[in-house]
């Protein structure tokens, strides 16, 4: 049994949502907006910014937004989780 987790395809689902599909015949539809929203980082956010969102491709079974800037983990984005764990913010 191969435990391999990879995307085979992904498209836009609507606004911030994209229908990912995987190898095991898996279908999630993964919404990145409370992700983008949450996050303080000016590239992160710059996603935010539809033409830049819609910007996303599958590479050897990785999803890629832009350049390379963001990517996940593909068992984040197989589980639906791709937000922290955690509930707090610590102080830097």
């Amino acid at each position: 049994m191969n435990s391999e987790i990879n995307i085979v395809n992904a498209e836009r689902a609507r606004e911030y949502r994209l229908r990912i599909v995987f190898a095991d015949g898996s279908v999630k539809e993964v919404d990145f907006k409370p992700f983008l929203i949450e996050s303080c980082h000016p590239v992160i956010r710059s996603f935010l910014h539809p033409e830049k969102f819609a910007d996303f491709r599958v590479e050897y079974g990785d999803l890629i937004l832009g350049d390379y800037d963001l990517c996940f983990p593909v068992v984040d984005l197989y589980d639906n989780q791709i937000m922290p764990k955690h509930t707090e913010r610590l102080a830097a």
